[in-house]
């Protein structure tokens, strides 16, 4: 074909870029794709993507008439993340509530239970957990159990230690939860957008019919795959420095890093997400089937970066995949830059591994592209 054989040509190239831009911002589709989105979902997976616990109902089943008893109900009543307190009168309406998801959790106090304390005993009083809302139940009884040692230490001051421990949390001192998860959602966001553009790419024009053109164009692979990719790397890096700001601007997150670094790490970080986006495109048919295939490939992608998860905590076959992810090195890099400076060489750490991946997903884009031109 003329297209393989052809030399390269800059103004070809310049055309071609034009063409690409213009296409993404008349086609509803893409600009719906492109603009809207990613800042609205910052927005709100900020305040909804929580691992917090608030605002939460539990059950008491209190049979004893004692001050204890009373104590840590008075302490339930004024604890922040729980929002009503549901007052039974027996075990089966306990157990009722937490069958209906009226409650997370509940507490049956025994009838001793002031007695026992009284006589130099613990006192015992058992807690049922949704487990349908496993993680929410688990951080409910971290939070239920730090109330009862409250209320064991004003029972007996003896068992507080005579030099209490002092914790200081680095680089959040108040465990703001946004601090944490805001940075990591500027880099999925960043990661759907770049997917999905390079994805829609070649299979708009093979679907609108223009991609037949270019199979009798003097074009290059080497222009096609270099004007479908700059468009896509400018508008991801935009939006991805867009983002950043926002969480510096309107979330208040200490930027203690350096931004040229960060900046050279989004760009490494967008290109290796447009070479995977135009592999999905050479293979699609339809803009409907590269919407799914970027979905397919970016869903597991998250999962497996260790956003919501430690990578150390999969299997070692997920932790090899994980590390051919791009998402997993950006991570380190954007959520290091934020909080705590992120040292040269650690960052260097994870940016040779992006290099690496856009290196091989531009090389493997480029093979696919060809064979599809042929």
């Amino acid at each position: 074909m003329s297209h393989l054989s052809s030399a390269f040509s800059f103004t070809r190239l310049r055309a071609q870029i034009i063409k690409e831009v213009l296409s993404i911002l008349r086609d509803p589709r893409s600009r719906m794709v492109v603009f809207v989105p990613p800042l609205l979902q910052l927005l709100v997976f900020a305040f909804a993507a929580t691992l917090e616990v608030r605002n939460v109902d539990i059950a008491v089943h209190n049979q004893d008439a004692g001050r204890w008893s009373h104590e840590l109900v008075t302490r339930l009543d004024r604890a922040e993340f729980i929002n009503q307190i549901h007052h039974v009168a027996n075990n089966q309406e306990l157990r009722s509530l937490i069958d209906r998801s009226k409650v997370i959790a509940a507490l049956d106090i025994p009838m001793d239970f002031s007695r026992a304390i009284a006589a130099g005993d613990s006192g015992q009083v058992q807690v049922l957990i949704d487990g349908r809302r496993s993680n929410s139940g688990q951080i409910t009884v971290s939070y239920l159990s730090a109330i009862a040692a409250e209320v064991g230490a004003q029972i007996n001051p003896e068992i507080m230690p005579a030099a209490p421990l002092v914790v200081r949390n680095w680089f959040n001192p108040n465990l703001i939860y946004r601090w944490f998860i805001v940075p990591g959602l500027s880099g999925i966001l960043a990661l759907f957008s770049a997917l999905l553009i390079t994805s829609l790419s070649i299979a708009r024009e093979r679907e609108l019919g223009t991609f037949d053109q270019l199979l009798v164009s003097p074009t290059s692979t080497p222009e096609i795959i270099i004007s479908k990719s700059l468009p896509a790397l400018a508008i991801g890096t935009m939006l991805g420095l867009m983002m950043i700001a926002a969480a510096i601007v309107l979330f208040q997150i200490p930027f203690s890093g350096s931004f040229w670094l960060l900046l050279m790490s989004l760009v490494l970080f967008i290109l290796s997400v447009v070479g995977i986006g135009l592999m999905i495109s050479a293979i699609s048919a339809t803009q409907q089937q590269a919407i799914l295939g970027g979905f397919a490939i970016g869903v597991p992608a998250v999962l497996m970066s260790g956003f919501a998860t430690p990578v150390e905590n999969m299997p070692t076959l997920l932790q090899w995949l994980a590390q051919a992810i791009p998402l997993t090195h950006f991570l380190i890099i954007v959520q290091g830059s934020f909080l705590k400076a992120l040292p040269l060489g650690d960052i260097l750490a994870s940016l040779w591994p992006l290099a690496i991946i856009a290196l091989v997903s531009l090389t493997m884009a480029t093979v696919f592209v060809r064979e599809r031109l042929q």
